[in-house]
């Protein structure tokens, strides 16, 4: 049935990406983030901790709401492109694709804000998908 929604939120707190970032510098940064996430949140700059914390945070809400039965996935197979105008987007890649696809769905809606120690996101993924995730066949 078509413009089925599905919803993840997720929070995080700044600190613990900041932490994470001084310990285990690019390796951590190389492991969850696309090279072009990286570039926009500026590794080592005063915002850094704060934008990697809410891309973390929308790839954790886009797996809530892909409704992904299994948390393994390459976490640089969600990325979060940030449009001219200031808005940003989930684009899926190889096995978050599939899973999209899989489950019926046809586009998800992001939103993200960080304030302080906490960053959060919201991802609305919109489809033909049942309460189960799978392809519905209404």
């Amino acid at each position: 049935m078509p413009g089925r929604l599905s919803v993840g939120v997720d929070l995080v707190r700044v600190r613990d990406v900041a932490r994470s970032l001084e310990q285990f510098g690019e390796r951590y940064v190389a492991r969850l983030f696309t090279s072009a996430e990286a570039d926009y949140c500026g590794r080592g700059t005063p915002a850094a901790a704060s934008r990697f914390a809410a891309r973390f945070a929308a790839k954790e809400a886009t797996l809530k709401a892909l409704r992904s039965a299994d948390g393994a996935m390459d976490w640089r197979n969600i990325e979060v492109r940030r449009d001219a105008a200031g808005w940003c987007e989930v684009v899926l890649h190889g096995s978050a694709a599939e899973l999209a696809e899989r489950n019926g769905v046809t586009a998800l809606s992001l939103s993200m804000s960080h304030e302080a120690d906490y960053a959060t996101a919201v991802v609305i993924a919109m489809g033909a998908f049942d309460t189960k995730g799978s392809e519905s066949d209404d």
